[in-house]
């Protein structure tokens, strides 16, 4: 059965409805706070900003203060409530979510680390220029991703999917480029394996990104698409 998203709102008990709105509410704001420390660690990176890091850092404990609060919350629900069909649906598809974003809190983290790595080096930035191209695909991607599961927008959730594509395919140009530079200049060793790592970690964010979309569509339509390829989810969301 497809996921109505006014259906919610003709429980009997109002309490219900506020739980539900609750949930997502929050879920909302923890993707926010997820969004605005990438952003701080990419900036503190590209930007030479050593108090940003320190920003994007501490973020990472409001982040798992959220995971945790939501979790119970999710909890709490299915236990009183015993949800059925798309209720059940939107609980999980935010538990799942939750999860996501707070290893998205962990990479952001990561990549301020690294950032405060750099910025210690206090070398050029050439090898910065993977890092905000990639950076500004997964920035884009988390954006998007917030606002379908905002809207239930499930064709900008496909719209994601297709987009973790693109960060796949800088990633590895990336790679190719860093490994070359590295060979030509071996004192640059050190500073381009910090960059790579950070690219990784982008990989995998843009990875979870992609994750959260998924969710929406199983929310949306019940189905899972989580091993899916591009054209089956496509199939999912157009069907």
């Amino acid at each position: 059965m497809a996921f109505d998203k006014d259906a919610h709102t003709d429980h009997i008990s109002q309490q219900f409805n506020e739980e539900l709105e609750t949930i997502k509410s929050h879920l909302m704001t923890m993707g926010g706070v997820a969004e605005t420390q990438l952003n701080q660690a990419l900036d503190a990176l590209i930007e030479g900003d050593s108090g940003l890091a320190q920003r994007a850092l501490k973020a990472d404990d409001q982040i798992n203060d959220w995971e945790v609060a939501i979790e119970e919350q999710c909890t709490r629900i299915i236990a009183r409530r015993q949800p059925a069909a798309s209720d059940l649906r939107m609980i999980v598809a935010i538990s799942r979510a939750v999860s996501d974003l707070e290893l998205i809190g962990d990479e952001s983290a990561g990549i301020a680390k690294y950032a405060l790595a750099l910025l210690e080096e206090d070398s050029s930035h050439r090898s910065f220029n993977e890092i905000r191209q990639i950076g500004d695909l997964v920035r884009e991607m988390i954006s998007q991703t917030l606002t379908a599961f905002a809207r239930y927008d499930i064709n900008m959730a496909y719209k994601v999917a297709k987009k973790e594509k693109d960060v796949d395919e800088a990633f590895q140009t990336a790679m190719r480029s860093l490994v070359t530079y590295m060979m030509e200049d071996p004192r640059s060793i050190s500073r381009v394996l910090n960059v790579i790592w950070v690219l990784r970690s982008l990989e995998r964010i843009g990875d979870l990104t992609r994750n959260i979309s998924h969710h929406l569509i199983y929310l949306v339509k019940g189905v899972n698409v989580a091993h899916s390829s591009l054209k089956e989810i496509k199939k999912a969301v157009k069907g």
